[in-house]
């Protein structure tokens, strides 16, 4: 159950006040995510003709922010004065490379002092490990965008990771990101407002369905584009997928979807044009990729975690793949760039 202030829609129309929510936006947020989670409250106030929510725009320090995508917000409020001179109902968290880079005192110290008083902590993308890292996910559910799930498994084994669009958990609201950051607004629109204005604030702005946060963030029978994998595919990569750090045998694999060998090998061949041993070594390097870049643990750490019987087996494979050694990679896959297109399965 929501707890905190949700409830909000009496209150605020005895008072005449509306709910805060306030962005903090960290250097290289998600962008896409900010808008898509902003909107649907424009779009309420709209069309209630009636200011019932409005958005502060925080930075760290009250300068400029960059996005990841290199967009730049100008006009931005130092977390502290936002602190000091407004009473917010919410506050949304919202990160996305190098989330390492925000463990720092004054901002958890300040994100706990919020949480004391009682507001409302969201977290948009890798937000959840900015909240995280402050001590303010323990014994929660929490969601990150499916590329850094591993990677927050890892860190934070107190935390329940959920491969869901959004998770509410009490006071605690986390988002994957993405478009899946409107579905979330969407919600506290439905729970504050009802249904209507969230369905009427869902078609202003051609969102084409609202979908609840038990929803996975991968789809299961079609892609974005109208694809659809064989679901005996999609079984043996969820296998695949939940069977890392002690890989499966191709025997284990067939014996458990009912196929025979030959029959799954024309599957991988025909769809993805790799053997299955490939796909497995793929996947795991893949999961290995996000822990050695999003992450500070061992080398030898993550190989373990990723199935390599040993360090020097792990970054030969691992250099054969992505061109360079974890180490090296460690240094260079944390700067930003537009263009990532791993993980390499995630078309399939």
């Amino acid at each position: 159950m929501l707890q905190g202030n949700f409830d909000r829609d009496e209150r605020a129309e005895e008072e005449g006040t509306s709910c805060r929510i306030g962005m903090l936006l960290l250097p290289g947020f998600n962008s896409m995510a900010a808008n898509a989670f902003l909107d649907p409250f424009r779009a309420a106030n709209y069309l209630r003709a009636a200011t019932a929510y409005d958005w502060p725009i925080l930075s760290l320090d009250g300068g400029e922010v960059t996005a990841s995508n290199g967009l730049t917000i100008a006009k931005t409020i130092p977390m502290a004065a936002a602190g000091a001179a407004w009473d917010l109902d919410f506050l949304v968290v919202n990160a996305s490379w190098n989330p390492e880079q925000f463990r720092t005192q004054p901002l958890q110290g300040w994100l706990r002092r919020l949480s004391r008083q009682g507001v409302v902590m969201c977290a948009i993308d890798t937000g959840a490990f900015v909240l995280a890292q402050a001590g303010l996910l323990s014994g929660y559910r929490a969601a990150v965008h499916y590329e850094h799930i591993a990677a927050f498994r890892e860190l934070f084994p107190d935390s329940l990771m959920d491969e869901s669009l959004f998770v509410f958990d009490r006071d605690r609201l986390t988002c994957c990101g993405g478009m899946a950051a409107a579905d979330m607004a969407l919600e506290i629109i439905r729970l504050q407002q009802g249904l209507d204005v969230a369905n009427a604030a869902g078609r202003y702005i051609f969102h084409e369905r609202l979908r609840s946060g038990d929803e996975g963030q991968l789809p299961t029978t079609r892609e974005p584009v109208g694809y659809a994998a064989p679901a005996r595919l999609r079984d043996a990569i969820v296998l695949m997928e939940r069977n890392l750090e002690q890989p499966l045998t191709i025997g284990a694999i067939v014996s458990q979807l009912g196929l025979s060998q030959r029959q799954l090998e024309r599957l991988f061949r025909t769809h993805t044009g790799v053997s299955p041993v490939r796909y497995y070594v793929d996947v795991r390097l893949d999961r290995a990729r996000g822990l050695v870049t999003q992450t500070e643990l061992p080398i030898v750490d993550v190989a373990a975690a990723c199935g390599f019987g040993s360090a020097v087996q792990f970054t030969r494979t691992y250099k054969r793949r992505f061109g360079l050694a974890p180490s090296r990679d460690r240094i260079e896959g944390r700067v930003p760039f537009q263009f990532r297109s791993f993980p390499s399965h995630a078309g399939v």
